[in-house]
């Protein structure tokens, strides 16, 4: 059988209609789904300002009601009163009491003032060809092992612009404790003077320092040698996070969080990065292979601040911080385990379950977080279709909450191409909600706990952050968590000077062929 053709023929000065052999002129009949997609968004609507709507007509009742008033029936509410001046006096000082006690106790706002990413030398550049000739070279490798990462390489979303640590560009490789140190300041500190730069901030004001870096723990610390460099004032408060994977981002936002609700007046930096040099696999177990096709040099540093004159000069204010734990679940604390392989290599294994518990994880991270920003309308709908589906239907789907009406802006932790086809999956996402992480991966790849803050630079370089647009930072990490940050823009944010976007902006979105 062969489908009925159709023809196409200029009508009305020229527009065109479709005309198929049974001479229908009609397009695909779209008014129901049309219809049903407006028939949502005003049920949103109506749901998100019920209350307002609600006041419309109390409001209309209670200025009737009060332009019927007279002169007398003001005099005697007045007299009133002064019958009852010490009741008065005692709600009124309640009332002034209450305030004060409210504006005491109330959580203090934090703001991003702004933040700076690292942008390595064009020298520490690993085109694909780079990568493979260079892993030719060392003798470890296997051919097995060669054409897997070549494969992985390919299918990985990364794109020919990604960068490695200079001491990995040695042949053979310089995988020094000297090397892995100078890794580290050459990302931290690179970071961390354009921060300073920007914002003209000295860093004996910082009182909170939080640093968090997975796999390269030295002493003294990462975070020490940050108060070495920049001789930060003895007092500061100084973390140093490890072994917490590519989620300690967040992590770290969050405890920054925490102290500046309880340290008055102040600055908090976050410094997230991850250290390549001692952390490359020489080996050829498959599963610990991957990472080197994944994982690449990057870092960021962020400002926060609880002090209510940086308002205006912020960028963005902390809404939430979500953070979820699975690992009480033994599946799930073992599907990224830094471990050796059969021949004493260390390297860190990734699970085949990984996908499967990356889910888990994130239903139940986003129904903590679905309550905090969620619509009313959507709160309901999954609501009652939870209600139905124990009540009547067992078989009935459960309602996937909308985020795109939560949210105006996803930046999903780039740790992988399967990663963010799953979120933009069952997230119901459209291609330019993820075009952010699709890019950061392929110009940077997986920078670890710092990929959320390039898709957020890559955001900003586009132009596409307006005031009030609300922000979703996800970021999953081995243990195994997945933990979020919400925050909203104060204004309309411009890129910050020296974005790692700056020079290449205008060549993205590129096409990915997979």
């Amino acid at each position: 059988m062969h489908a009925p053709s159709s023809t196409m023929e200029p009508v009305n000065g020229g527009s065109v209609q479709i005309q198929n052999e049974n001479g229908s002129r009609k397009l695909p009949n779209f008014l129901q789904s049309v219809n049903m997609k407006y028939v949502k968004l005003g049920y949103h609507y109506l749901i998100t300002h019920l209350f307002k709507l609600c006041l419309v007509p109390l409001m209309a009742v209670l200025i009737t009601e009060i332009s019927r008033l007279t002169p007398d029936d003001y005099h005697q509410i007045w007299l009133h009163l002064q019958y009852n001046l010490v009741a008065f006096i005692l709600l009124s000082a309640l009332a002034v009491f209450g305030t004060t006690v409210f504006i005491m106790t109330r959580p203090r706002s934090v703001y991003l003032v702004d933040y700076s990413c690292y942008l390595p030398q064009a020298s520490l550049q690993v085109p694909y060809k780079k990568f493979m000739d260079h892993s030719a070279l060392i003798d470890d490798f296997n051919e097995s092992s060669l054409e897997f990462q070549r494969k992985i390489l390919e299918r990985s979303g990364l794109g020919e612009e990604t960068y490695l640590p200079d001491g990995l560009h040695c042949v053979p490789p310089r995988t020094t404790m000297a090397a892995a140190r100078e890794e580290a300041e050459q990302v931290m500190f690179g970071c961390l003077d354009k921060l300073f730069e920007n914002t003209k901030i000295n860093p004996k004001d910082i009182g909170v320092l939080v640093v968090n870096c997975s796999l390269f723990n030295p002493t003294p610390s990462l975070s020490a040698m940050i108060v070495n460099k920049y001789k930060l004032r003895g007092n500061v408060k100084s973390f140093n996070l490890g072994g917490m994977g590519c989620s300690a981002g967040v992590i770290s936002i969050d405890l920054a969080k925490d102290m500046l609700q309880v340290h008055r007046n102040t600055y908090a930096v976050v410094v997230s990065t991850e250290n390549i040099t001692q952390n490359w696999y020489f080996g050829n177990k498959k599963a610990m292979l991957i990472p080197n096709c994944l994982f690449r040099v990057g870092g960021t540093a962020v400002l926060l601040s609880n002090k209510a004159s940086d308002r205006r000069r912020s960028k963005y204010k902390m809404v939430h911080t979500v953070r979820t734990h699975k690992g009480a679940d033994e599946k799930a604390f073992n599907c990224v385990y830094q471990e050796q392989d059969d021949n004493g290599k260390t390297g860190v294994s990734l699970s085949k379950d990984l996908m499967a518990i990356a889910g888990e994880a994130l239903k139940a991270n986003i129904t903590t977080l679905g309550p905090l920003v969620l619509p009313i309308s959507e709160q309901i709908l999954f609501f009652v279709t939870l209600v139905w589906k124990k009540l009547f239907n067992a078989k009935l789907k459960p309602y996937i909450p909308d985020f795109k009406l939560a949210f105006d802006h996803f930046c999903i932790h780039a740790g992988g191409r399967a990663v963010i086809d799953e979120l933009e999956k069952n997230l119901q996402l459209s291609l330019t909600h993820v075009e952010a992480s699709r890019m950061t991966l392929h110009r940077f790849g997986n920078t670890s706990s710092s990929s959320i803050w390039y898709e957020l630079a890559y955001i900003e370089a586009k132009g596409r952050m307006k005031k009030g647009n609300r922000v979703w930072q996800i970021a999953f990490g081995s243990g195994f968590k997945c933990n979020s940050a919400v925050w909203v823009a104060l204004h309309n944010v411009k890129p910050s000077v020296s974005s790692p976007w700056e020079h290449c902006i205008d060549r993205y979105p590129v096409k990915l062929d997979f």
